[in-house]
This record gives structure tokens, sequence and C-alpha cells, in this order.
């Protein structure tokens, strides 16, 4: 782990709340309690202590406001940089008073994070229906971040199998075509190329493009856009001297032969990338976002509401990855 800026302890990750009353409290008392057996790397838990108690009253939390006391305490207490919440937490059950805090949470770790107090942010499930209804104006944490940090922020999914990423977001199908232009391919497969390289340790990443269209546009028979933008985007970056290839028909760029053959696709859509990813392996599936000054991870399930109000316990895996992946990014 890399140390805080002072040299005084190994700072620790950022690990925000996301929603108080979805999973995320839950499976970070989950990976907590599998610290050892996990090796996982020292967190703070950014957020309400009572959103922890919600769950587990006799959890060992202790509160603190120096990010460089966490490494000592981790093993014997999950530390907790707390503040209130408006409203109390029940579990399965999203509160608006409750968005603030949500947002809070994250500005905090953005902050630390731009000032080396934390060595990566791992971001648990926002509902980001409550955030858009609290004015909001992003479709979630990777649009967000990016105008925090004045970057181009990019999502990528990882698992063992796969890395993927979706041209387009969070965003109607309709909007999908217009939003597709030859400049923005080319600026997001760089960012790929560039965080393959520097943080994945790929001296020459293979990129792979799915076509938007069935058939890759079937030549044109079957829509523009790959004639149109997507090709020539693929040309100019093989001008680049990048190892590019595509587009694809998306129903086969994901077989095991394919997979095989590069590093990772650039998808038109965002259920074009999510699709494969998690059908292959969803508990250990990583969102990473690219472009920032730091690094993020999160998991890549959502909220869960569900899951607590039937009582279930969730699956805290894709959250342990989501740590790993950050301890191992940020190294």
């Amino acid at each position: 782990m890399p140390l805080s800026t002072t040299g005084k302890a190994p700072a620790p990750i950022a690990l925000t709340m996301g929603d108080p009353a979805g999973i995320g409290p839950l499976t970070t008392i989950q990976a907590w309690r599998a610290r050892r057996q996990r090796s996982l790397p020292p967190f703070v838990f950014i957020g309400s202590s009572s959103a922890l108690r919600a769950h587990d009253p006799d959890l060992p939390v202790e509160e603190i406001s120096d990010f460089n006391h966490a490494a000592r305490i981790f093993n014997k207490a999950l530390p907790v940089f707390s503040f209130p919440l408006k409203a109390a937490v029940v579990p399965g059950h999203p509160d608006r008073h409750n968005t603030g805090a949500v947002i809070h949470a994250l500005d905090l770790a953005v902050k630390e994070a731009i000032a080396g107090n934390v060595s990566a942010i791992v971001t648990n499930p926002v509902h980001k229906a409550s955030l858009l209804e609290a004015g909001f104006s992003h479709p979630g944490h990777t649009g967000y971040l990016g105008a925090v940090t004045g970057r181009v922020a990019v999502m990528m999914l990882v698992n063992p199998e796969l890395r993927v990423v979706p041209v387009t977001g969070h965003i109607p199908l309709r909007d999908v075509s217009k939003s597709l232009t030859r400049k923005h391919l080319v600026e997001v497969a760089g960012i790929v190329i560039g965080e393959l390289k520097e943080r994945f340790g790929i001296a020459n990443p293979r990129i792979a493009f799915t076509g938007l269209n069935p058939h890759a546009g079937e030549g044109g028979a079957l829509g523009q856009e790959e004639i149109k933008t997507i090709i020539p985007a693929i040309r100019e970056l093989y001008d680049l001297g990048h190892q590019v290839a595509g587009p694809f028909p998306a129903d086969t760029a994901f077989a095991p032969s394919m997979r095989g053959a590069y590093d990772a696709f650039l998808a038109m859509t965002h259920d074009q990338a999510l699709i494969p990813i998690k059908t292959l392996d969803f508990r250990s599936s990583v969102n990473i976002t690219l472009g920032l000054p730091f690094v993020r991870t999160s998991p890549a399930h959502g909220t869960a509401f569900n899951i607590l109000k039937e009582g279930r316990s969730p699956d805290p895996e894709s959250l342990i990855q989501a740590l790993l992946m950050a301890a191992r990014l940020s190294g």
C-alpha cells in the first residue's frame, strides 16, 4: 500500500457508504469480518455508523478523524469516518432525506484521495432514482467523478474472464447513435489503452470494438454507424500505432476465442458490455473508473433493496474483489 502524504502510516482505502438502506453497509461488515481470510487491505468506511449498526449493533467500530489511524485500528475494529444521517436507516427502504449524506460521503472520499490521505476509493452502490429526485445531475458515480475532477471518466468492467468498456453508459438506447462520434470513440479508446499500460502493466494492449447494429451493420444494410463512425475511429487509432480491430458483431465478439485474443473490448452500449461480463462471472466482476487522478472501483451490482426486504444475506464477493482490485491498481 502507498504511504500517506505525511508518511506516518499506510494510506487506507476509502469505502463510501452508498445508499445506507442498500446492501453496501452489510457487505462492508461482511468484508471486514473476512479481512484476515481474504488478506484485505485496511479500509475506512466513510458514512454514518448508524448505517452499520442497523445490521449489527455489536460490530466493533471505531470512529476516526485521521485516516492515518486506520491501519492500526483495522484488525480490531472497523474504522469509520462518521457523520449523522437525517433519517433513521431502515434496511431495504431508501429515504430521500439521506441523499445528501450519500453525496457527502463521496465528496469526502474524493477530497481525501486528492490530498493523498487514502490510496484509492471504493464506492458502495447508490440508488440513482433517489439521487436524481434530489437534484443530482449525473446518471451515476462515473459521470459525477469525471465532473468533479474535470476529467473524461470511463467505465470498465473487469473479471477474470473479460475486460469490457461501455462507450455509451446510462443513456436511453434512442440516444446511443447520436452519442457515438469518431472523436468520442478515439478519446475513450486512448484512455483505456493508457490505463491498461500504466495500471495493468500491458505493454501493447489489444483492443476489439463491437458494432452497434446487428451483424455489425452488414456492410451498411442494417445501419450506417459502423461505416460512418466506428470504422473511421478504428482506422485513426491504428494509424496512431495502436492494436485495434473490429467492429465485430456483438453476438459473437465475446466468444472464448475472442476473449483470449484481446485485452479489452469497447462495446457501443451499456448492455452490450455488461450482459456478457455479468453472465460469465457476476460474483467477481468489478467496476473500475478509468481516467481519474486516483483509483476508483466498485462492486458490479446495485443496492439490492429486495434482498434486505426479503431478509436474505447478500454476497460480498464483488465488494471484496473491488477492494482487492483497488489495492492492486493503487499499489
